[in-house]
């Protein structure tokens, strides 16, 4: 087999059952990781130095760059979230993937939903299967929305009517994924055995922020098409500039692209707003919150500063999330 098929087949039968094997340790405990246990360490290491034999082996012509770049950045993803420093030479394979991409050189989203042909997991835990399914139904959906709106200034008055329903329909659709995963997903299992394998990690000593499952482009040019965000707005301007990199490489086009002016329909866009508006603030109130700011209140002060994907303290990522709920529903608050 070649080095990227042999990689491939280790990710999808000893990686996993190794990561799955240590989630059950770690939730049995229950922690986020369990230290000083001679058993665990030792295959936390096992599967650092297994990875990093095949790792080494990747060359650029082994297949699909950006596929490439998943299937090693789930095995840096895994030594992050075990706290195990995945070897430099490892790093190198990543950091050559996502400089020949110009992504950054670490899994996002994307590797685990809409660019996933090996339907690679990190482990074979339901929870995050859960969490996978629901947020890639999101991401469809989004994309979807964002397609028809797209299409809107190109087409008459009357199809124009079609594509804002076929907008509005597919962000009732993204409402409806949001709670599915609310109402599938067990909090302590998403918190202490999914959410670690998204955290930051270094790559050739430059640290890049988690994944989060919002890396795509079609959520900000929906913001945009409809009016309720501005490049102009330098608050806005940082959310577009900070996900550029995180975004699979087609998308950053769509990020780089003038929205649509849609103006012209008003009463169909003041329904697909609400609708956008909708889906947000029950993602941000019924999924950041629970599953992520009220399990973190009990988290021990030294790795509070780790908790999020996103890098910035949770106060702080909180705080943007709550900006963009607001710009996203049309509320203005003084400040």
């Amino acid at each position: 087999m070649s080095a990227a098929a042999d990689l491939n087949h280790w990710l999808a039968t000893d990686f996993t059952d190794a990561n799955t094997g240590l989630e059950e340790a770690y939730f049995a405990a229950p922690a986020e990781i369990v230290y000083d246990n001679t058993e665990l360490d030792q295959r936390k290491h096992a599967l650092r130095d297994e990875g990093a034999a095949l790792v080494t082996r990747v060359g650029d012509a082994d297949g699909d760059p950006y596929d490439l770049l998943g299937a090693v950045g789930l095995y840096l993803a895994a030594c992050r979230r075990h706290e195990i420093d995945a070897p430099e030479p490892a790093q190198a394979v990543a950091g050559r993937l996502g400089l020949a991409l110009g992504v950054a050189p670490r899994f996002v989203f994307a590797h685990l939903s809409t660019h996933n042909p090996m339907a690679r997991t990190f482990t074979r835990l339901p929870d995050e299967a859960t969490f996978i399914h629901y947020n890639g139904l999101g991401v469809l959906a989004y994309q979807r929305a964002a397609a028809a709106l797209r299409r809107v200034p190109s087409v008459t008055t009357s199809l124009a009517d079609t594509l804002f329903d076929e907008a509005l329909a597919a962000l009732e659709a993204v409402l409806a994924a949001n709670r599915g995963l609310a109402e599938a997903l067990d909090p302590d299992r998403f918190f202490l055995n999914v959410r670690p394998y998204f955290k930051p990690h270094p790559v050739c000593g430059t640290e890049y922020r988690g994944a989060n499952a919002g890396d795509f482009a079609a959520v900000n040019e929906i913001d945009l098409a409809l009016g309720l965000c501005d490049r102009g707005d330098p608050f806005y301007q940082r959310i577009l500039a900070e996900k550029y990199p995180y975004v699979p490489p087609e998308d950053q086009r769509l990020l780089r692209t003038p929205p649509a002016n849609l103006h012209v329909h008003k009463e169909k866009l003041s329904a697909v707003r609400r609708a956008h508006g909708a889906a947000y603030a029950f993602h941000h109130h019924r999924l950041v919150v629970p599953f992520l700011a009220k399990p973190a209140a009990s988290v021990p002060a030294d790795r509070q500063a780790r908790i999020t994907a996103s890098g910035p303290p949770l106060d702080v990522v909180l705080a943007t999330l709550s900006r963009l709920v607001d710009l996203r529903t049309g509320r203005v608050r003084a400040g």
